[in-house]
């Protein structure tokens, strides 16, 4: 029984042992300038990040960028789904779709505006930010740019939002839809802030199609279009 124990223990600490060895690997292969360079893991990494806001988000400030792809389509709210559910119920589901089109609508106007703002992220990484992302998590370098970005993109967006619900004549659909829902009996007054929904919803979308394109990047070897990033990626496979 003795003899069987210490052949487990020492099975489980050669495992331990060639796992600290395999991590010590990657980290000198980070940190050693020889193997790939610290500029190039940066610069790899900036080029992914700058490929998939160009590719993913830049594709959200299309005409029905938001409404068209389901992983980021704006629903309504909430505290307006039985707004959305009694106006069926009365035939007047039309008014309520036209609606939603119009939040999304809005959102792919704000949108356009991230990329300069993102971009400006991405190219102000250091070195240590690039060696915390490569190692990370899959996501995390959404997580940096959210981190780095959400701030200033709220403010960005929110007055644009704001302008659009008025250009586009959405206040006037969305006042139109809840004078008619307030005014059925027996249901309670609603007037939620859309300017703020819509805002949030929007930047959640961003860095939602940040997030895909990274885990494609990270999990995809097909997805490295370049030397760079193939060789850069290589060291967190």
């Amino acid at each position: 029984i003795i003899m069987k124990k210490t052949l487990v223990f020492g099975t489980i600490y050669l495992l331990f042992l060639a796992s600290c060895a395999e991590l010590q690997k990657v980290s000198e292969g980070i940190m050693t300038t020889d193997v790939i360079g610290q500029e190039k893991i940066a610069d790899g990494l900036q080029q992914a990040l700058i490929n998939g806001v160009n590719k993913k988000v830049s594709s959200l400030s299309k005409d029905n960028g938001f409404y068209s792809n389901e992983l980021v389509r704006i629903q309504l709210p909430e505290e307006l789904s039985k707004v959305e559910n009694t106006l069926k119920s009365i035939g007047l589901g039309s008014l309520t779709e036209k609606a939603t089109k119009k939040l999304n609508e809005t959102a792919a106007k704000a949108v356009g505006e991230a990329t300069p703002i993102v971009l400006k992220a991405i190219q102000d990484m250091s070195f240590e930010d690039a060696k915390k992302i490569l190692l990370g998590e899959n996501d995390a370098a959404t997580t940096y740019l959210k981190t780095k970005t959400q701030t200033e993109l709220y403010q960005k967006f929110e007055p644009i939002v704001k302008n659009n619900f008025e250009k586009i004549g959405a206040d006037k659909i969305w006042k139109n839809l809840i004078q008619k829902y307030n005014q059925i009996p027996l249901t309670s007054q609603v007037n939620p802030n859309l300017t703020d929904y819509v805002t949030s919803e929007a930047l959640k979308g961003v860095y939602q199609m940040i997030e895909l394109e990274e885990k494609e990047i990270r999990t995809n070897i097909k997805s490295r279009s370049t030397d760079v990033l193939r060789r850069v990626f290589a060291l967190q496979d």
